[in-house]
């Protein structure tokens, strides 16, 4: 029976999959194994007992609900599987779990899960910079009006606007890329001291090392009885600065989606309903599951990082924190960015509304322009200033356009002609270096 909603609802199964119950029991079994195969190598356990327990050492013969039925018993998860793999082990059952601790296991189990989840997110993140880095492309010179404050604010292009999305993106994405070092596993026994190893006359360290290069993995450069947790808050960390890039987009094209605004829509199917009650409605339903689940993910944040101060050699307090924490971030995550994806790829634009709302303001969306004007030509800065401040409230007051008012100031018609006016206040003169920016940031990421 599902119950959470990440369990059916959000993520794609190659996401879910991972966090599966009876896959984790696999991973754990799958360390057990690489144990065993190391310690035969160093000649202190039989190969025929490694082959077996290699053998063994799977969800075909370790069934999950034997390991729920031995964890009733014992109240530990991990033991639970050993007793489990040693049940059908036979013989070679004595060896399992040999100089071993609970994570030990655990963690480099976890560093597996957390490597396949985060190669999955790298994977779809390279996927929705493309999308920004071709509507960037495609609109670096569509001319719409930029806002600050929620006002009107001085002409960019949408270009620019994706172009600032997909360099945050990019960032987001290299340092999840160089925080794949930061995932390593263990196996440095029950307070990280190699004790156990040294008693079967082995060194511990060149027993990790054979572990992990079986794993794929890097092991910790020293640890407690777990793995340094800063590791794991560093990738929950960059996972919700990702998250808050893809909310500030999706917020962005729910705003400007707003009926009164609308410049750009999220793609609506032809079947798709916007509302039970009101026929007409087309809500950007994905750009606001969007930032409804990013809210969840910046959660995962506060017991990432509460989970570092681990008292002594190591408490037991991030292991039920862990459980929840890793699989909604990814899941959600990974459901994130897919939809996001989506929209971008299939977003509508509507030029002709950014061009209705250039002249919204009636000119003064360009009263900057015509204070540095002044300036370049004599004008006191600050009076500059002041003169285009009355003036650019008086026209909007009167609902009358900007030239209207200044073309009857005695002060600016001293450094401008009043046909000037008209080719100063072309606000498609007056995008800046939008295009050449869109271009440099399209460059600097295309092969990412």
């Amino acid at each position: 029976m599902s119950i959470h909603p990440i369990d059916y609802r959000y993520g794609s199964p190659e996401m879910r999959k991972i966090f599966d119950e009876e896959v984790r029991l696999n991973l754990y079994l799958k360390v057990e194994a690489a144990l065993t195969a190391a310690l035969a190598e160093l000649g202190k356990i039989p190969k025929e007992v490694a082959r077996e327990i290699r053998k063994k050492a799977n969800v075909r013969f370790v069934k999950l609900a034997r390991v729920k039925v031995i964890e009733r018993e014992t109240k530990h998860d991990l033991m639970a599987v050993v007793k489990a793999l040693t049940e059908v082990s036979g013989i070679s059952g004595k060896y399992v779990h040999l100089a071993a601790t609970s994570y030990d296991i655990v963690d480099t189990a976890q560093a597996l899960q957390t490597k396949e989840a985060l190669d999955v997110i790298l994977t779809k993140g390279k996927k929705l910079l493309k999308s920004c880095l071709t509507l960037a492309k495609k609109h670096k010179d569509l001319i719409m009006v930029g806002r600050t404050h929620g006002q009107h604010a001085l002409p960019i292009t949408f270009g620019f606007k994706f172009a600032n999305y997909a360099d945050k993106i990019g960032n987001d994405l290299e340092a999840l890329r160089q925080n794949q070092k930061n995932i390593v596993g263990k196996f440095s026994g029950a307070v990280g001291t190699f004790a156990a190893q040294q008693v079967l006359g082995i060194n511990g360290q060149t027993v990790e090392k054979k572990i992990m290069g079986k794993l794929g993995l890097k092991a910790a450069d020293i640890s407690t009885q777990v793995a340094p947790r800063e590791n794991i808050a560093r990738v929950v960390c960059d996972l919700a600065i990702l998250a808050g890039t893809c909310e500030q987009i999706a917020k962005e094209i729910r705003n400007l989606q707003r009926t009164e605004i609308a410049e750009v829509s999220e793609p609506f199917g032809e079947k798709q309903v916007g509302s039970s009650a009101m026929p007409q409605k087309r809500n950007p339903v994905d750009a606001e599951n969007v930032c409804g689940n990013c809210r969840v993910i910046r959660s995962c944040v506060g017991p990432a990082l509460e989970n570092i101060a681990l008292e002594h050699e190591r408490d037991l307090t991030n292991s039920a924190a862990e459980r929840s924490l890793l699989p909604t971030i990814f899941v959600l995550m990974d459901d994130v960015l897919e939809r996001m994806n989506k929209v971008v790829k299939g977003l509508k634009v509507f030029p002709e509304n950014m061009k209705k709302n250039l002249e919204l303001t009636k000119g003064a969306i360009m009263a900057e322009a015509l204070t540095t004007e002044l300036t370049k030509r004599g004008m006191v800065r600050q009076k500059a200033h002041d003169i285009l401040r009355k003036s650019s409230h008086k026209a909007l007051s009167k609902n009358i356009h900007l030239k209207e008012v200044l073309a009857k100031n005695k002060e600016v018609l001293k450094y401008l002609e009043k046909k000037e006016l008209e080719k100063i206040m072309d606000y498609k003169k007056y995008t800046g270096l939008s295009t050449e920016k869109t271009e440099q940031i399209i460059k600097k990421w295309q092969n990412f």
